[in-house]
C-alpha cells in the first residue's frame, strides 16, 4: 500500500477516504462528547451538593482540584500508555472508568461524606485522562498537518456539544420536564446528573468500539502522513518516546501556556453556575441561565473552529500567533468584567472569556500537540501538554474556592494574570511548533 500523493499542501485522498474518516471521527467525537457530559455535571450539582451536606465552596473546590490533578497526572501516564497500545483501546478504557465512577458518585449521595466524593471524583479524573490522548492519537493518523487546525476546531465543537448537552439536560433533570410531549418527569435529585450521562456514555462506547479504526491502514487506505511514520502502537521503547518529547523545549513552552488556559477555562466552567446563582440570583432553570448555558459552549465551538481555520490557512499552520492574540484579548475582557455589576454584562463577559479560553484550548492542546509529537508520539505529546492545562486548572478548585468563601470580588482578578503570561509565552514561540514534529527540537 503506497502513501497518499499530494498537491501542494493538500493530500489527494482516494475515493471513499473522506467519508470513512468522517464516520471514524464522528463516533470518536460522540464518545468524547459523552465524556464531557460525565465531567461537566459537577458544576450544575455544585450548589445542590453544598446545600444538602453543608459543604463550603472550599470543600467543593477540594473535589474539583482532586479531579483536575488526577486528570493532569493521568494525562502524562495515559498519554504514554496510549502511544504503546493504541488510541481506540485507551478511549474505551477511559469510558468504562468514567461510567462506573459517575454511577458511584451519584450513589454516594446516600451517605454525603466529603472524602468519598473526593476519592470517587479523583478516580474519575484519572480515567477520563485516557480520552484526549486516545482521540488525538487516532486522529493524528487520519489528518495531515495542514488539516489539524481545522480538526482541532471540530474537536472543540465536540467538547462543547457535550457541555451544551449537560447544560440543557441538567437543569431539566433538576426542574422536571415532559418527555416527547407525553410523559411528565418530576424534578429529580442531583444524583441523576451523574447517572443519566453514564448511560449515554455506555451507548456511545459500544458504538465506537464497533465502528472506529485506529489508522487509515486498518480501514484499507494509505497513510496520510508519510513523513510521520506510525503504527497504532509505537515501535520504539516507551523510554525513548518519553525522552524524545521531554527534551523538546517547545513542549514546555506550550505546556506552560496551556496551564494558563486551564486556569481561566476551569474558573469559568466550574464556577459560573454558582456565580450566577449566589451573586445574581439566577435560577438554574431560568431562561437567563438557559441562554448562558447555550452561548458558552456555542461561542467556544465557534472560537475553536475559527482559530483552527485561521492558524491553518492564514498563518500556514502556525499556532502561536493566533494563541497570543487570543490570550491578550482574554485579559482585556477579564479586566473589563471585573468592573461590571449588571447581570447582563457579567453574562456577556462569561461568554466572551469562554470563547477565548476554548479557542486556545483547541489549537494548543490538539493541533499543536499533534504538530509537536507527530503521528508516532501524538499520544504522549498531547498527554504531557494537556496535563499542564489541568495543573493550572486545579488552582480554580480549592484555591479559588477558598478565595470565593471570602468574597466573589476575587473571581475575575484571579484569572487576569494567566492571560498575560500565556500571551507572552506564545510570542516567544512563533515559528517553533510547526517544525517540531519533523526536527524533534
Amino acid at each position: 500500500m503506497s502513501d497518499l500523493p499530494s498537491s501542494g499542501h493538500r493530500p489527494l485522498y482516494p475515493p471513499g477516504f473522506r467519508a470513512r474518516r468522517g464516520l471514524n471521527w464522528g463516533f470518536i467525537g460522540l464518545l468524547y462528547t459523552s465524556y464531557y457530559m460525565c465531567r461537566y455535571n459537577l458544576p450544575l450539582a455544585n450548589k445542590a451538593i453544598s446545600a444538602e451536606f453543608g459543604f463550603s465552596k472550599g470543600d467543593m473546590g477540594l473535589i474539583i482540584t482532586t479531579a483536575l490533578l488526577a486528570y493532569a497526572f493521568g494525562q502524562i501516564i495515559n498519554g504514554l500508555l496510549t502511544d504503546h497500545f493504541g488510541g481506540k483501546r485507551a478511549m474505551l478504557i477511559g469510558a468504562a472508568g468514567t461510567i462506573v465512577m459517575n454511577i458511584l458518585f451519584g450513589a454516594a449521595s446516600f451517605w454525603g461524606i466529603l472524602w468519598l466524593f473526593v476519592m470517587l471524583r479523583g478516580i474519575d479524573g484519572y480515567m477520563q485522562a485516557f480520552g484526549a490522548p486516545g482521540m488525538i492519537k487516532i486522529n493524528a493518523a487520519w489528518f495531515s498537518h495542514t488539516e489539524r487546525g481545522r480538526f482541532a476546531g471540530i474537536f472543540g465543537f465536540m467538547i462543547n456539544l457535550g457541555r451544551f448537552g449537560i447544560f440543557k439536560l441538567g437543569p431539566a433533570v433538576l426542574a422536571g420536564f415532559t418527555f416527547l410531549g407525553m410523559w411528565h418527569v418530576p424534578p429529580l435529585h442531583w444524583r441523576w446528573l451523574f447517572w443519566i450521562p453514564a448511560g449515554i456514555a455506555s451507548i456511545a462506547a459500544v458504538v465506537m468500539a464497533l465502528v472506529v479504526k485506529d489508522t487509515p491502514e486498518h480501514a484499507d487506505f494509505p497513510a496520510v502522513n508519510p513523513d510521520e511514520p506510525h503504527t497504532d502502537k509505537v515501535e520504539m521503547p516507551l523510554k525513548q518516546v518519553f525522552l524524545t518529547i521531554v527534551r523538546m523545549p517547545i513542549v514546555w513552552i506550550t505546556a506552560l501556556a496551556y496551564a494558563c488556559t486551564g486556569a481561566v477555562r476551569q474558573s469559568i466552567d466550574q464556577w459560573f453556575p454558582r456565580l450566577l446563582q449566589d451573586v445574581y440570583h439566577v435560577q438554574i432553570d431560568s431562561a437567563q441561565f438557559q441562554w448562558v448555558g447555550f452561548l458558552i459552549p456555542f461561542v467556544a465551538s465557534a472560537g475553536s473552529l475559527i482559530s483552527g481555520y485561521v492558524s491553518d490557512v492564514i498563518f500556514n499552520g502556525h499556532r502561536a500567533p493566533v494563541a497570543a492574540i487570543l490570550y491578550f484579548m482574554e485579559t482585556i475582557i477579564i479586566l473589563a468584567a471585573a468592573q461590571f455589576h449588571s447581570v447582563t454584562a457579567i453574562m456577556i463577559s462569561l461568554v466572551l472569556i469562554s470563547l477565548t479560553a476554548n479557542a486556545t484550548h483547541s489549537i494548543l492542546g490538539t493541533a499543536a500537540a499533534m504538530d509537536i509529537g507527530g503521528a508516532r508520539r501524538a499520544g504522549f505529546a498531547s498527554g504531557l501538554i494537556d496535563s499542564f492545562q489541568y495543573f493550572g486548572g486545579s488552582l480554580a478548585g480549592l484555591f479559588l474556592g477558598r478565595l470565593l468563601d471570602k468574597s466573589w470580588d476575587y473571581y475575575f482578578y484571579f484569572m487576569a494574570p494567566f492571560g498575560i503570561i500565556g500571551g507572552l509565552l506564545m510570542l516567544f514561540s512563533y515559528n517553533r511548533i510547526t517544525v517540531a514534529a519533523k526536527t524533534g527540537h
